[in-house]
């Protein structure tokens, strides 16, 4: 009856703790951090416990359970053998104040994924420090403000977005202390290069831009760009959250930008669902790589004392960077993650351009069957940015505007109508730039079935009469939420009875 009674006799309690090491003759534990009441955790035994949290995991919805085509996240399968390297005791185990002799495996894969996303990314040094996309962005803006305060241009205090970027563009820039300009895009989609003239000069430091751009477009124009922003004295920084597009076809380095972060948790696999776990290395050219946060993983050969624990021939062992920005996350990153997507690549190897092109192809396929479906259910022109000719990447956007003001349904109204088909709906009203915007990416880990499928039903949603899709979803745990208020009015905690 262990699991229904603690050692302090407790009925229906699901844990067992030691008797108390507090004595009232000798008191070990100081007064002032000493309860006045016992907490109050539920009393449950272990089956009730079991229940309760399988219970809640059948209401949740994931990549497990279902097509997951939400814009610009990247949810695609995640192998489970890289699930097994990173818990392998070797790597899991160990602790990272470890002397580096215990390390030489770790390190060893460490200094291997800096220099495979060097050579994906065509850049000089990768740090694996960075642990999201947000915080790589940031990194690297501060790696750049340090290089020109080395070089004396203070005066370069302003980053340029276009108006399409990632929202953490402008913030990850702001946070760093620069002034933002924000440039239009043409009527297409893309970079306005006489806009992008009119403002970059001895003030500029940066441009951040990703491509293909937020709208699933590339940017042909990116050269050229990048020649305007570099003939100005910046540096081109390239947003890394859509380099599952290009991967293994064209790089960063390749089209003009000083440094980049890398999404390892949407391009390499690690599964990232409900904000974390992911990383966000950094790569730059060879005059931003000595500001990099340390440490770095290295190698040398090894001396004599060192070569019977050596790893292939080498030592493998720490560096810091000469001006390093300092550390911006505990120990050298989330090692986990970065193991997992190692596995990814090792695995792949140069098939890692086959994942991007099985990408493209899948959005521009559902792009051109969703056209297809919706025509058939009555409702057409969904697509604003030359989407039924013009060539996609890895996601695409759809304008749901003309059948907000055909039929009075909404991006939203569609998005519920697909939870009540099993889907977990596509992102909506962004980017900000596309009226009543809905943001798909299938993935390339996607069946053409599992597209096809997904096409039917969407229009499907489209030809539910609008009353009945402003109530939707109706068959998810959760009914249609007021989701302004449920911001305005956080709950962080279980509303325990006082």
């Amino acid at each position: 009856m262990s699991h229904l009674f603690g050692h302090n006799g407790a009925p229906n309690t699901g844990y067992s703790q030691p008797n108390s090491i507090q004595t009232a003759s000798k008191p070990t534990i100081p007064k002032g951090l000493v309860r006045k009441n016992a907490a109050r955790w539920p009393r449950l035994s272990e089956p009730e416990m079991v229940r309760h949290y399988t219970w809640l995991s059948k209401r949740n919805f994931g990549i497990d359970t279902g097509f997951y085509p939400l814009g610009s996240c990247t949810m695609k399968h995640n192998p489970r053998v890289n699930e097994v390297i990173a818990q392998l005791p070797g790597i899991a185990d160990i602790h990272p104040h470890q002397p580096e002799h215990h390390l030489q495996g770790f390190l060893s894969i460490y200094f291997e994924m800096q220099h495979m996303l060097e050579v994906c990314a065509g850049m000089d040094q990768v740090t694996l420090q960075p642990v999201a996309g947000a915080q790589g962005e940031f990194t690297a803006v501060r790696c750049i403000q340090e290089y020109f305060r080395l070089r004396g241009e203070s005066q370069r205090n302003k980053v340029i977005v276009p108006d399409s970027a990632h929202g953490t563009n402008p913030a990850s820039a702001a946070m760093a202390g620069f002034e933002i300009v924000e440039i239009p895009s043409r009527e297409d989609g893309r970079i306005d290069l006489e806009a992008l003239r009119a403002v970059a000069d001895e003030t500029t430091a940066a441009m951040m831009i990703t491509n293909p751009n937020t709208l699933g477009l590339f940017e042909a124009d990116i050269s050229e760009a990048s020649n305007i922003v570099h003939a100005a004295g910046g540096q081109m920084y390239y947003d890394g959250a859509n380099f599952n597009a290009i991967l293994g076809i064209t790089s960063p380095g390749l089209m003009g930008f000083d440094a980049v972060h890398f999404n390892l948790h949407k391009t390499f696999s690690q599964p990232h669902g409900g904000g974390g776990p992911g990383s966000g290395p950094i790569g730059v050219k060879a005059h931003l790589a000595e500001f990099l946060p340390g440490p770095l993983a290295a190698r040398r050969t090894p001396s004599p004392e060192e070569t019977p624990l050596a790893v292939d021939k080498y030592w493998y062992h720490w560096t810091e960077p000469e001006h390093s920005i300092g550390k911006v996350q505990q120990w050298h990153g989330n090692a986990g993650a970065v193991i997992r997507c190692w596995a990814y690549y090792r695995r792949y190897g140069s098939g890692l351009k086959t994942m991007s092109e099985h990408a493209v192809l899948n959005a521009n396929y559902l792009r051109h069957a969703i056209h297809k479906t919706a025509q058939e259910a009555g409702v057409s022109h969904l697509f604003n940015d030359g989407a039924t000719t013009d060539v996609a990447k890895h996601e695409f956007t759809l304008s749901m505007l003309p059948a907000k003001e055909q039929l009075g349904i909404s991006a939203m109204d569609v998005a519920k109508g697909l939870l009540d088909r099993g889907y977990m709906a596509p992102t909506v009203y962004f980017p900000l730039v596309v009226p009543e915007c809905m943001m798909i990416e299938p993935t390339e880990t996607e069946s053409k079935d599992t597209l096809d499928t997904f096409a039917h039903h969407f229009a499907e949603v489209l030809k539910v009469d609008a009353e009945t899709l402003h109530a939707a979803p109706v068959t998810t745990p959760v009914r249609r939420v007021d989701e302004v208020y449920a911001a305005r009015n956080l709950c962080l905690r279980h509303p325990y009875d006082e």
